[in-house]
């Protein structure tokens, strides 16, 4: 699947603002690039990670989502959507995500991290055995 000129300049312009910390702004070039190009997973990750900077974790994990449809072995995409599902409270299917995510790049301490951090907040709230019992 190919990208024309134009779409691919809104990507990298979305791209150069969310690494320059303007995520508000990325967003809006990077739905640009997505509504002219939905089926690239590289415009819907980065569109995630410009929803999740902005605050919009429901749309974030959206976004991942479909760049997982796209391309299931897309590491970043794991680790996005389990960042989204755990702040969502959804953390046994975050912990699911973060794994996968660990294991396609074992080398990126920022998923380890997230991945023990929200193991973490999973054992925290199952609750323990009964008093009492065994």
């Amino acid at each position: 699947m190919t990208i024309d000129v134009d779409t691919y300049e809104l990507f990298q312009r979305g791209s150069e603002l969310l690494a320059a910390g303007h995520a508000h702004q990325a967003v809006i070039a990077l739905e640009q690039a997505r509504d002219a190009a939905p089926g690239h997973g590289s415009v819907r990750e980065a569109l995630g990670r410009a929803y999740y900077g902005a605050g919009r974790t429901s749309a974030a994990e959206a976004e991942f989502s479909e760049a997982l449809e796209i391309d299931p072995s897309n590491d970043y995409a794991h680790f996005g959507l389990g960042l989204c599902l755990a702040r969502g409270g959804k953390r046994a299917r975050a912990v699911g995500h973060l794994r996968l995510a660990v294991v396609m790049r074992p080398e990126v301490d920022t998923y380890r991290q997230a991945l023990d951090r929200v193991e973490r907040q999973h054992a925290a709230e199952r609750p323990g055995p009964e008093p009492g019992r065994g």
